[in-house]
């Protein structure tokens, strides 16, 4: 049985609150050496007096303070704040282990210097990859990191291919990759309704217990959109050998087609903790808490193709990997500015698409050289993003 010390980069999100009671089901075989959190002090405050860890990370020095006063009584527990906070535990030695699992843009580079540590990441923030795509997997490669993916599809992809053909399909007869969809709450809504459409109704997902930004993402498809570039770059792979495929029931993951017919599919119920055991215990099996799938219960599978008239983030997301360089990074820019405005009731429902592309439009492409660029493209599209929004709203 292999021991892992894990760091748990957003700690508090429902990412990692499941990591955590996959880890409290084996206290032989899994400690912890930091916790991180954006704001919510009080909730990292009680993670930290179970979990124990020599650090604990806010995202601002201000709930750093915060944290402080609530840790006065766990002296063991060195409490730091901010960026460099973050990146400072994501790289120390004292952890083998780190799950990834900061939302959005501010999780790249935290996840970056993990991976330069040269660490085992899981990987639960696509955006770090959409955002950075060549550059972020130059860095796994030069750094001997060991990177498993954690969202739920990408997971269940590696465990359908062979472990030493990853990163090249082709040479595992691999002939399409199969990305599966639920189809958010809104999949049967006319278009003309989801105007009207509130951030409660975006955030109740049918059959996934999510934060808010990705039951957002997953409602508009941007999700599957974030989805199918992170795919085509863990695999190695082009968007013409990866199909969505809209799947209501949320059981089978996703599946993967060889060249014999042959299609390998993961099943399970819809519990992030499936894919969270597979990475922290990989390749061994652990108990997740998991409950056993019922097929007889579940009965019928049904399939549709995406509809990309009403649900157009999974044409702009396909659209802005094949336009390359920081198109991607522009994209997910515009859209956490786009979704934020939606939860803070200033954007429609129906207009995050309009903010998204008109944002993409505005901002000139470049070629992702270097991690600055990505980063400054990042901030000029929030910028546009919000001036479009301003514009929309006038």
């Amino acid at each position: 049985m292999t021991t892992r010390c894990i760091t748990v980069l957003g700690a508090t999100g429902s990412i990692g609150l499941s990591t955590l009671d996959v880890i409290r089901r084996h206290p032989g075989r899994f400690s912890v050496y930091a916790l991180t959190a954006g704001t919510r002090a009080w909730e990292l405050a009680t993670l930290c007096r179970e979990f124990r860890p020599k650090v604990a990370v806010m995202a601002s020095e201000r709930a750093a303070d915060e944290l402080r006063e609530l840790l006065a009584d766990c002296p063991d527990t060195q409490v730091l704040g901010g960026e460099a906070g973050l990146c400072a535990v994501a790289a120390a030695s004292d952890a083998d282990t780190v799950m990834a699992a900061i939302v959005g843009a501010a999780g790249l580079a935290p996840t970056l210097s993990a991976v330069r540590a040269g660490k085992r990441v899981l990987l639960a923030n696509k955006e770090a990859l959409v955002m950075s795509g060549q550059l972020f997997m130059d860095a796994v490669i030069a750094s001997g990191s060991e990177l498993l993916p954690i969202d739920s599809e990408h997971n269940a992809i590696f465990q359908c291919m062979p472990a030493d053909k990853i990163r090249d399909p082709k040479a595992a007869g691999i002939t399409r990759i199969l990305l599966t969809a639920s189809g958010g709450p809104f999949r049967t809504m006319a278009a003309e309704e989801l105007r009207s459409v509130t951030p409660s109704q975006a955030c109740a997902h049918p059959n996934w217990s999510m934060g808010q930004k990705i039951s957002v993402d997953s409602a508009t498809l941007m999700n599957k959109g974030l989805e199918l570039i992170e795919a085509c770059w863990l695999f190695n792979t082009t968007p013409d050998r990866v199909e969505v495929h809209v799947h209501p029931e949320s059981i089978i993951h996703s599946m993967v087609e060889y060249a014999d017919g042959s299609v390998l599919a993961q099943l399970g119920s819809p519990d992030m903790r499936t894919p969270i055991a597979n990475g922290l215990a990989w390749p061994e099996r652990i108990e997740a808490g998991v409950a056993p799938l019922d097929l007889f219960a579940i009965g019928k599978f049904h399939f549709e193709r995406p509809d990309l008239q009403r649900f157009p983030c999974l044409r702009l997301a396909a659209e802005a990997f094949a336009s390359g360089g920081t198109a991607p990074a522009v994209l997910n820019a515009a859209n956490e500015v786009a979704v934020q405005a939606f939860l803070d009731g200033k954007l429609c429902f129906a207009d995050i698409p309009v903010i998204i592309e008109r944002t993409l439009a505005a901002t000139p492409v470049v070629p992702a050289s270097d991690f600055d660029t990505i980063f400054t493209k990042d901030a000029e599209a929030r910028s546009r993003a919000r001036e479009q929004i301003s514009l929309l709203s006038v």
